[in-house]
């Protein structure tokens, strides 16, 4: 269940953008707590995505504010979110994929030596530490990622948002085109980020699959922010209502 006495890690206050006169989100508010998972469920056009671009810095706010931990917060760029602690993990995952777990990890940052020279010994020690926290299971530390299953693919991606300190984490469409056991894989990596005292924003279309992996769901339609509703209050059929009919559950006819 969500704390409501501690600070939230985000709030999303009165937030709008326009694209070419449409109001592509209008007015929507949103928060999340530490080891919270709230899903953004929507049809496409909703401002699911929009909203959490914004977040993101890949998208600049026409009005309202974001705080960050209590403080407000300006973010422009995607540098800016990295430096309030907000990683997104697109569908796409963005990985090289003739690199390995640990080149990807530390794509860009890689470590070094004293000497100058890329560090490969500790960049792989340091990528079999935080696989061991958040998947046990995975072993293919030299292999490219080429040659990984969808869900150890988005382990590398976890991991290498984790291990740079996010406390945000953005997941877009995280188990799409993934088979049963690799869903399964990413729904055990999620329980251990809540353990771990992160917040998720998760973006899905599969409303079972929130109900099972959220703690809050929050539904939009037309830009605008239908409600948020705690999972053990709402089956999926409300769930559906509001993503259809515009509705709350408490509203519905």
């Amino acid at each position: 269940m969500t704390d409501t006495s501690q600070t939230p890690l985000v709030q999303l206050k009165d937030i709008s953008i326009s694209f070419g006169g449409i109001r592509a989100v209008d007015h929507v508010s949103l928060d999340l707590y530490p080891g919270e998972v709230v899903g953004l469920l929507g049809h496409n056009g909703a401002g699911k995505s929009t909203l959490i671009k914004i977040l993101s810095g890949a998208y600049q706010k026409d009005g309202g504010e974001i705080w960050i931990e209590g403080q407000p917060a300006e973010i422009n760029s995607p540098r800016d979110a990295r430096d309030y602690n907000i990683e997104t993990i697109y569908q796409t995952l963005a990985l090289a994929d003739n690199l390995d777990a640990a080149s990807n990890l530390f794509l860009g940052r890689e470590l070094t030596t004293a000497a100058g020279f890329v560090d490969d010994a500790k960049m792989e020690s340091e990528t079999a530490k935080i696989m061991a926290r958040l998947n046990p299971n995975f072993r293919k530390l030299k292999e490219p990622v080429s040659a990984l299953s969808g869900g150890q693919r988005q382990s590398v991606a976890i991991a290498k948002a984790v291990y740079f300190k996010a406390k945000i984490l953005i997941m877009d469409e995280p188990t799409a085109a993934l088979g049963v056991h690799e869903t399964q894989m990413v729904a055990d990596l999620i329980q251990e980020l809540k353990k771990q005292g992160l917040g998720i924003f998760l973006i899905s279309h599969d409303t079972r699959e929130m109900l099972e992996l959220c703690d809050r769901v929050s539904v939009m339609k037309n830009g605008k922010m239908i409600g948020t509703e705690r999972v053990e209050d709402v089956t999926e059929d409300d769930i559906l209502s509001m993503i259809i009919m515009g509705k709350k559950p408490d509203q519905a006819a």
